[in-house]
């Protein structure tokens, strides 16, 4: 007999097949990866220069969700919100994120995030610099300010780590507080997988320690020499791991992000994209 428990089970695992693993009664080592995201940075100097021509690349590979981020022409490279939903959309994608900043036009920056419909505004950097757990602490706060204002849009509000989050004041992690100090339901991480694991720490160990409080990743491959991102497969991150974690996390989607490249940016994200889909979870 069915319980409801085993339909809640059976309809979460249905959910996360919708993203991840659309073959899931396969069997684990046989899903393959699906919907596929890009943070828009990684191919920042080529979406300023033509962003709808770097789109429409973007879709003929095959990334089906978008982040975007704040440049030089605002934050939708030079296209207005109504302008790249359509756009977008047209490609048979969605801007599902996009990074920004809390600043005085933070107010402007949740209405122009409302109407291009995405469904998350990440913080991107602290808006209130200082590595102390007081100052951690003010950030909290303001966090949960934000939230608030994102909920009355229909927005989910997130921040997105960086190295400098996992610093230490008196043996307390910083990044930790954030997490503890701000409503789960309300405040979300974006975990920047590859920034946690080249401070030396495990993203698995936080998506136990906080199940379901990260829906979104930057999901990066890390050179630990060199300290910077490289092309999947050639760095230090075990993506096949952290795919098979992504239910624990809540993770809903995610984001390929790549800031240094051995040659040209797009040919790192078709590298990037060809390795997702040569993967068996």
């Amino acid at each position: 007999m069915n319980t409801r428990r085993d339909f809640l089970k059976s309809s979460g695992a249905m959910a996360l097949g919708a993203l991840l693993l659309p073959n899931l009664a396969a069997g684990k080592g046989t899903a393959k990866v699906n919907n596929v995201g890009i943070q828009l940075y990684t191919v920042r100097n080529e979406m300023l220069a033509d962003a709808v021509g770097t789109l429409k690349q973007l879709a003929q590979i095959g990334y089906k969700e978008l982040e975007s981020a704040r440049s030089e022409k605002g934050l939708y490279y030079g296209l207005q919100p109504k302008e790249i939903k359509k756009i977008t959309e047209d490609l048979g994608m969605t801007l599902r994120s996009g990074h920004v900043g809390i600043d005085k036009d933070w107010e402007r920056t949740v209405a122009a995030a409302a109407e291009t419909g995405q469904d998350y505004l990440i913080c991107s950097s602290l808006p209130s610099r200082g590595q102390t757990v007081s100052n951690y602490k003010h950030v909290a706060d303001i966090f949960s300010k934000a939230a608030e204002d994102c909920k009355k849009s229909g927005i989910i509000f997130g921040y997105h780590n960086h190295e400098y989050e996992f610093e230490k004041e008196n043996g307390q992690v910083l990044y930790d507080i954030l997490l503890d100090e701000t409503d789960p339901e309300l405040v979300k991480m974006e975990l920047d997988l590859g920034w946690v694991i080249l401070t030396g720490n495990d993203p698995i160990t936080y998506f136990d320690k906080y199940p379901g409080r990260f829906p979104l990743w930057h999901l990066k491959d890390m050179d630990k020499t060199k300290r910077e991102s490289t092309e999947f497969g050639k760095g230090a991150i075990d993506i096949k791991r952290m795919m098979q974690n992504a239910e624990k996390s809540g993770m809903k989607y995610f984001f390929v992000e790549q800031e240094e490249y051995a040659g040209a940016a797009m040919d790192s994200v078709k590298h990037n994209y060809q390795y997702l889909q040569k993967m068996s979870i």
